[in-house]
């Protein structure tokens, strides 16, 4: 059967591993690793008859892993981390590549040539582990994830000159014109993908979104995704990075969301098969008989990169967890070190010895890789306490008593600033939490309240007063944030009250499984005022309009009210809120021939007539509260009228008929 036989020795094996990982609750990379160990050609047993092939499609499993994390994000997502990524990156990408040298050298003894070679495989992590074991954790939107998705970016740019300048360390006359080909290169393409993937790119998808048929479009955004990055290879450049800039690109559509649930089961599947190939490169009898050095090259390989990661967090102003989750989140070596790897050696620039080292040390790497991961709160927890240091926090105007009963606004986006505006003219105490330091002006300027940070901190939560708080307004556009802020907040008050931004109706679901106490649709709110007017100005009657609100509000929300037994109340408390929306004050303003200028309120009998009542009554700049029977109507009254949609609606008629 040839291919076709490897490929489902693959799965199988692939399937076994993952069963065993989820069992022993370890992620199923590491299963699938494990998978390919044994099918692989340094072990006994069934084995792949040619591992050339699998590595061809596990290539693919590579590209498809990064287009479904380019539509997964967004340009303004790591527009917060541009400066650790832009700037840290380098400088990072030269630290390890230093670190690796003299660890090669001095450690392992080995050559110039060789150990720049090291330095250069180890200075890049594991894109590919990171999104895996950050997606299974369910963290992809926090800070300290985008700061790594955001450097890892920077490593990926990194690939093709390394590939270009790495085999040209030995005819160093035509590197810097080779480098500075790949660099024109690089420019050139991410041009291109903006102007074509921005407009031609969601063209081509709407028009095939439009007849209707999923397979089709699943096909199509698989081709966009594998074509574009193939087209990259021949330009010259990585294959993977480009199907993840077309995914990047792709995320700004309106078809995001519909491509990425198409393609993460196609992802996930050639995830398997990536880390199987990686798993049958791995020799146990060349670990067994160099288990110390394997052994003290990989903890030393993961201190070096920790200990570098960690540094420039702190460097760049993240403090905190962060530091620990970034570090410890970065510290393996890529699966581009396969690469980096294959190529020395078929260029004769490696030994076969530093080869399989460089093999066998990636590999451990990515094995403890999410142990690695979850180990970093509780160590960033340990050491705090061990050291006593306080939790350190970027906050300004924040009062000096102890914050209680206030409003913890997480977000300051356009929703956000509508809301603080509203509760700062109101007197309404809030505190602002914000992770993007390009607002700090603006905010310092109106001397609002705010701490820099992740709302999906516990210490961040904890600074903004969360348990003393009466309400928690989430009004950032990120799910997992939304999810993180919300189940954090629950630790330190389990009673509050949360409302939160919906992304989609869908979305609605799964707040109400979080207990949100109330949810707005921003979108959805902002089309239904739209078509109020449009009503409004076609005249119909002020209480159809309403009527029509309410239903097509209440079939959104839905899902949020539910049928939750374990809260009786709640449907009673949906119905007093959905019954405030038609038993409401209407002002008006009597006009000057108004037949009823003269009469007084009992003469009127306008709560016979109507079933409102006059509730507040403002004359010649006077207001009146709930004025008498005897109260006179004048021409120019502004008159307060309490009632449902169809008895406000009639009293206004009586009171703005004009005196024949």
């Amino acid at each position: 059967m040839g291919i076709a036989a490897d490929i489902i020795l693959v799965v199988l094996a692939g399937l076994v591993g993952g069963l065993i990982a989820h069992r022993l609750k370890q992620p199923l990379l590491v299963g699938y690793i494990l998978a390919g160990v044994l099918v692989g050609p340094h072990t006994a047993g069934p084995t792949v008859g040619d591992i050339h092939d699998i590595e061809l499609l596990a290539e693919i499993g590579v590209a498809l892993l990064l287009f479904a994390l380019g539509l997964e994000l967004s340009l303004k997502d790591l527009r917060v981390v541009r400066k650790i990524a832009l700037i840290g990156g380098p400088i990072q990408i030269a630290l390890t590549m230093a670190f690796g040298y003299g660890l090669a050298r001095h450690f392992l003894g080995w050559e110039t040539q060789h150990a720049i070679w090291f330095g250069a495989m180890i200075s890049l992590s594991s894109t590919m582990v990171v999104l895996k074991t950050l997606m299974a954790q369910g963290v992809s939107g926090t800070l300290a994830s985008r700061v790594m998705i955001g450097l890892l970016v920077v490593q990926d740019l990194a690939v093709a000159p390394l590939l270009i300048g790495l085999p040209k360390l030995n005819d160093p006359q035509n590197l810097a014109a080779e480098l500075g080909l790949a660099a024109l290169q690089g420019a050139a393409f991410l041009a291109a993908m903006i102007l074509v993937g921005t407009r031609l790119i969601p063209a081509i998808l709407k028009k095939i979104a439009s007849w209707d048929s999923r397979e089709l479009f699943l096909v199509a955004v698989v081709a966009l995704g594998v074509g574009i990055g193939y087209g990259t290879y021949l330009f010259g450049l990585s294959f993977a990075f480009g199907a993840f800039v077309a995914g990047m690109v792709l995320s700004e559509s309106e078809f995001s969301h519909q491509a990425l649930s198409d393609i993460i089961p196609l992802r996930d599947v050639f995830g398997l098969v990536f880390f199987a190939s990686a798993g049958m490169l791995l020799d146990p009898s060349f670990l067994l008989e160099n288990l110390g050095v394997v052994s003290a090259t990989v903890v030393l390989i993961i201190a070096g990169k920790a200990v570098i990661f960690g540094g420039l967090a702190r460097a760049f102003g993240y403090g905190n967890m962060a530091p620990w989750i970034i570090a410890l989140g970065l510290a393996q070596v890529g699966e581009f070190a396969f690469v980096l790897a294959r190529t020395g050696l078929q260029s004769g620039s490696i030994s076969a010895e530093v080869y399989s080292l460089t093999l066998t040390g990636t590999l451990a790497t990515m094995v403890v890789s999410p142990l690695l991961s979850r180990s970093a709160l509780p160590l960033a927890r340990w050491w705090r306490s061990y050291s006593n240091q306080p939790v350190q926090l970027n906050t300004f105007n924040l009062p000096d008593e102890k914050l209680r009963g206030h409003v913890v606004v997480a977000g300051y986006g356009r929703t956000g600033r509508t809301a603080v505006q509203v509760m700062r003219n109101i007197g309404l105490p809030f505190v602002i939490i914000e992770l993007n330091n390009d607002k700090a002006p603006a905010l310092r300027r109106e001397k609002l309240p705010v701490i820099w940070g992740d709302s999906s901190r516990e210490e961040i939560l904890a600074a903004a007063g969360v348990g003393g708080a009466r309400l928690l307004l989430i009004t950032v556009p990120a799910e997992v944030v939304i999810r993180l802020t919300v189940q954090q907040a629950r630790r330190l008050q389990p009673d509050l009250h949360v409302v939160a931004r919906a992304l989609y109706q869908e979305h609605l679901g799964e707040l109400r499984a979080l207990g949100i106490y109330e949810a707005v649709q921003p979108e959805f709110e902002a089309g239904l005022e739209m078509v109020r007017q449009v009503l409004s100005h076609f005249e119909f009657p002020a209480s159809d309009i309403h009527r029509f609100s309410d239903a097509v509000r209440k079939d959104l929300y839905q899902p949020l009210r539910g049928q939750d037994l374990s809260d009786p109340c709640r449907d009673v408390l949906a119905d007093i809120r959905q019954a405030g929306h038609s038993l409401e004050i209407d002002w008006l303003t009597v006009p000057d021939d108004a037949a009823v200028a003269g009469s007084t309120i009992r003469v009127l009998a306008l709560r016979t007539q109507t079933g409102a009542l006059v509730v507040a009554a403002v004359h010649d700049g006077e207001v009146r509260a709930n004025p008498g029977p005897e109260y006179e109507i004048a021409a120019g009254d502004m008159l307060a009228l309490l009632g449902d949609l169809d008895q406000r609606a009639a009293a206004r008629k009586l009171l703005e008929a004009i005196r024949s």
